[in-house]
């Protein structure tokens, strides 16, 4: 699939559409180190593509209340969740589908190869350091499903572990969390949290197939993270890891039971880096995630009761190598996806995939060029060979542009395939092109990027039962990002434009792709007074449609969020949060509740060094 040629002539193509979102994090501007880019370190400064790096501190500024809220909070993603904590959701990264994001837990996928969607409803916040998201094609990195980005989480280590948080709010919201670690002579770190809340009802009465049920639909959540670090002499390292969390959620699909599941994501991986000689960086990884679902009780008498569990093994080599010429990444990678379910098993149910990969990074003077090219081998559907390049010019000190193309394709999911009554065993793997422009802006504390984009879809597969690949889809956007600081005063914000279009002739031709808003924008101000600082937040989408045909249309909606704290010690912090502070009623998908006024507490402890 890849073309070289096409990757040297497509700026042209690439100035088609304009649109505009928000680079809400101040702390962009200290040009923090990224990995996940590249799969090498590499400050974002350097990097091409669309690059936001979430830090601890903003995780605790936010009190976001789930991995997928945080992640709207910045450009280019939209999600939408049926209901609240522990409920389903989903991100829309540049207007894809949440099967083209990939999920990352030091270095490990975590998703459900039966949706084929990343696991986003029961990673908790508290045991996360920090967040790294990156936009674009990456799958000639990271391979399927990673055709519209790349997020990946890091779990606290070493002496930044040593934590603790309780915060209690609306709906009987409690969560507490804690935690050690020390950096020397081994590196150590543990944290573990509990959360509860009541919930609200996650249904309303315009949901479809009678799945309404008025009452509450509460959330409990356990989870815990270890980690183990050593330095092993000659520049070597050995890193472990453990995670497992927990949950029971409850939600709605009709009347006549208090409808409820298990939620199970575990995490282990094992890391061995050295450089065996001064050029050459080698790295070691073995991980395993696991995500369960288990229905314990439903109200539907089409609900198989039991547990949906998926299992991904992965092994990896990766070799950095250092020349006159730029760095180059030599990858070598398996991975395993074995699947089950309650009731009769899928016609397949494992899948295994082995794949090379080639990446090249230089950066010199006013010049930065990314390139990467991998062959992945499914057992499933054969061969697939993806390819990008990106490059960026520094005009001045202050100005940059930049362009960039790529290819990707992502394989169908084992529910999209197999499930009965609902899959299709014929589909194929969906296979895009992506083309990227950019100009950006930075000095004096502040910094600005406009992105212009379009993906191009041949074989994008179909929503809902009995999906098919649809021949033509085509996504046109853009996208604005601003932050600044002046003396006291921060401030930050953007807007997003994005237009998916069904170009498949037939009935549903030129419509929008389903639950993604045409224009979103965000705002936030905040001043820092000292020991007390304060901020509010707007956020606000666009209408947008919840079927292919566009016939059920949402709202579009504006939500203020205020927020205020008090470093009452130097270690200690006391926060208050007043979400959708105007009480705004509003869906992201059809029927489906979304939190309305919300008030939190808490207190946090966090040694200064």
């Amino acid at each position: 699939m890849f073309s070289p040629l096409r990757a040297v002539a497509f700026a042209p193509a690439c100035a088609i559409a304009y649109c505009i979102t928000p680079l809400t994090h101040a702390q962009s501007v200290l040009d923090p180190v990224v990995v996940t880019a590249t799969r090498s370190p590499l400050r974002t400064s350097n990097i091409v593509a669309e690059t936001t790096v979430l830090t601890r501190t903003e995780l605790d500024k936010s009190e976001a209340r789930s991995l997928a809220e945080v992640l709207a909070t910045t450009a280019g993603i939209q999600f939408a969740a049926n209901g609240g904590l522990g409920k389903n959701s989903s991100l829309f990264v540049r207007g894809l589908e949440s099967r083209h994001v990939l999920l990352l837990v030091d270095g490990v996928p975590v998703g459900s190869a039966t949706t084929g969607t990343p696991s986003l409803d029961n990673l908790p916040l508290e045991l996360i350091d920090r967040i790294e998201i990156v936009r674009g094609p990456l799958t000639s990195l990271y391979g399927s499903g990673a055709m519209g980005a790349v997020i990946q989480v890091f779990t606290r280590r070493g002496a930044a572990a040593t934590a603790a948080s309780a915060a209690l709010g609306s709906n009987a919201y409690g969560r507490a969390a804690a935690g050690f670690g020390i950096d020397a002579p081994v590196e150590l770190a543990v944290s573990a949290q509990h959360l509860r809340t009541d919930g609200f009802s996650a249904t309303n009465s315009r949901v479809p197939f009678g799945n309404f049920n008025p009452d509450d639909d509460p959330f409990r959540q356990t989870a815990a993270v270890a980690r183990l670090g050593a330095r092993l002499g000659a520049g070597w390292r050995a890193d472990a890891l453990l995670l497992d969390s927990r949950g029971t959620t409850h939600y709605d699909d009709g009347p006549g039971a208090d409808t409820q599941a298990k939620l199970r994501n575990a995490v282990a991986a094992a890391t061995v880096v050295g450089r065996p000689l001064a050029w050459w960086q080698t790295t070691l990884r073995a991980g395993r995630s696991t995500d369960v679902y288990d229905t314990r009780v439903s109200a539907s008498r089409f609900v198989t009761l039991g547990a949906i569990e998926t299992e991904q093994t992965q092994w990896s080599w990766e070799n950095v190598l250092d020349s006159a010429f730029g760095q180059w990444l030599l990858l070598a990678e398996r991975s395993e996806q074995d699947v089950s379910r309650p009731g009769a098993p899928f016609a397949v149910s494992n899948r295994k995939v082995d794949a090379l990969g080639l990446g090249y990074t230089l950066s010199r003077g006013a010049h930065d060029l990314q390139a990467s090219l991998r062959r992945d081998r499914n057992s499933q559907f054969g061969s697939q060979v993806t390819g990008a390049a990106a490059y960026a010019y520094a005009l001045s000190p202050a100005w940059r542009i930049g362009a960039g193309y790529g290819e990707s394709f992502t394989a169908p999911s084992f529910n999209q395939l197999y499930f009965p009554g609902f899959g299709n065993p014929n589909l194929k793997p969906e296979e895009g092109e992506h083309y990227e422009v950019f100009g950006a802006w930075r000095g004096g504390g502040a910094q600005a990027r406009l992105t212009a984009y379009e993906h191009r879809y041949v074989g994008f597969i179909s929503a809902g039962p009995a999906p098919v690949n649809l021949p033509k889809v085509r996504i046109r956007g853009a996208s604005l990002d601003g932050a600044a600081r002046f003396g006291p005063w921060s401030v930050s914000g953007g807007a997003d434009y994005v237009d998916p279009r069904n170009r498949t002739v037939g009935r549903n031709f030129d419509r929008r792709l389903p639950r993604r808003a045409q224009a979103a924008a965000r705002a936030e101000l905040g001043y820092d007074f000292g020991v007390w600082q304060a901020g509010a937040a707007l956020r606000a989408q666009g209408s947008r449609y919840d079927d292919a045909a566009n016939t059920r249309r949402l709202g579009g909606y504006a939500v203020i969020d205020l927020r205020a704290d008090w470093q009452v010690t130097r270690d200690w912090t006391l926060g208050a949060r007043l979400n959708n502070a105007f009480d705004r009623a509003y869906e992201t998908a059809y029927g489906y509740n979304q939190p309305g006024r919300e008030v939190y507490l808490s207190l946090r402890w966090q040694p200064k060094s």
